[in-house]
């Protein structure tokens, strides 16, 4: 049997990692430092003045930080640490002002979006991503083994592993006869996924019905028109927008009482039910690796593109109770990650918690005040 660990939500990263680095605060002895940009940045789509969660920047850069400790970093020792949405107070920069301002020595693209991005801004700089996806097609690299340009890093998204998420839909809801695909299309990572869900459907007998969804505003549209189309399970897309706003999915998907599946562990931290996919803990914690090679003289077109061989399956017993189903044992038994203690279900109207408690979750209460209402369980 795996390695099963119970957690809450206080289980992530501690809020700490996400400042770990800061901003370059003076500049002694910044020329005899390297200096790496840390590009992320709110996805497309997201309202102006939105911070980006902490959870997210526990998951990536906190991560990132480990990884660079890994190989003896030490922000203001060794290396200088430069975030792009910290450059400013009021705005994001563009990643055309962030190399010419920074001029880093590498760049750390978190995902596919910011390393497109990265290498228009340019093609002399190193730039690792710890998400890439479809980089041949868009350009990035020549192939996987022989990167050949200024961009490598990890992908983390792995032939095969569609067919594995619709079985285990199945799993979920053994008679289920129609899988319904939250996409988000905009997202390079998405139309390589949505076709290869396409193909497992039909293989397993399943028809598919398609929401798409590019912005936050567009997600609780999408996911009740799944619920119209009286799907029985959603597979929810791996995309940066679908990550970051993965507490918004989880309670809306609740309120309408969609089973889910997702690729990432932290949609199942977020009231998910369950996810089986590579753990992006290992992803942003890798890039330390890449960036110790470049430092140390190796040419970033010359470090193969890394594939995760670890696929994690996590399990939301909470969630299960809410929607009244009973998780198969044997899923339950092979799992790496059961949620089954006290969480809170944010993103939530009064009027979706009194739904969700008065439907399938008896035992939870309301809390809040005004407006501003969660469901502990």
């Amino acid at each position: 049997m795996r390695r099963r660990e119970f957690i809450g939500r206080s289980g992530l990263i501690g809020a700490a990692a996400s400042t770990f680095f800061g901003r370059r605060s003076s500049a002694q002895s910044l020329s005899k430092r390297p200096v790496i940009a840390w590009a992320g940045a709110p996805p497309a789509g997201t309202p102006a003045g939105t911070n980006v969660p902490q959870f997210i920047l526990d998951l990536a850069f906190g991560n990132f930080a480990k990884g660079l400790s890994d190989f003896g970093y030490v922000q203001g020792r060794n290396v200088d640490v430069i975030k792009r949405f910290d450059m400013f107070a009021d705005r994001v920069p563009t990643m055309e002002e962030m190399v010419a301002l920074v001029k880093p020595d590498i760049i750390v693209a978190p995902s596919t979006l910011e390393a497109v991005a990265a290498r228009k801004a340019t093609s002399t700089i190193p730039v690792v991503c710890a998400a890439l996806a479809d980089a041949v097609h868009l350009g990035l690299i020549a192939s996987d083994a022989r990167p050949g340009g200024n961009v490598t890093g990890i992908e983390p998204y792995i032939a095969g592993l569609p067919t594995k998420q619709i079985e285990l839909a199945r799993e979920i809801a053994p008679m289920a006869r129609s899988v319904g695909l939250l996409t988000n299309k905009v997202d390079p990572k998405g139309p390589p996924q949505v076709g290869d869900l396409r193909t497992a459907c039909q293989s397993l007998g399943f028809s598919v019905v398609e929401a798409d969804a590019n912005t936050p505003n567009e997600i609780p549209g999408a996911l009740a028109a799944l619920a119209n189309e009286k799907v029985d399970v959603v597979v929810v897309l791996q995309t940066s927008l679908f990550l970051v706003r993965c507490e918004q999915i989880g309670a809306v998907a609740l309120e309408e009482r969609l089973r889910t599946v997702f690729g990432y562990r932290e949609h199942v931290i977020h009231d998910g039910l369950v996810s089986y996919g590579v753990d992006l803990r290992w992803c942003f914690r890798r890039v330390g690796y890449f960036v110790d090679k470049i430092l140390r003289g190796v040419r970033c077109g010359d470090l193969p593109i890394e594939f995760p061989t670890k696929f994690w399956l996590a399990a939301n017993l909470n969630t299960a109770k809410a929607l009244g189903i009973n998780l198969p044992a044997g899923l339950l038994a092979r799992a790496d990650e059961v949620i089954e203690q006290r969480q809170m279900l944010r993103w939530m109207t009064p009027e979706m918690a009194h739904r969700l408690r008065s439907a399938g979750a008896p035992t939870c209460r309301l809390r809040g005040v005004g407006r501003k209402f969660a469901v502990e369980c």
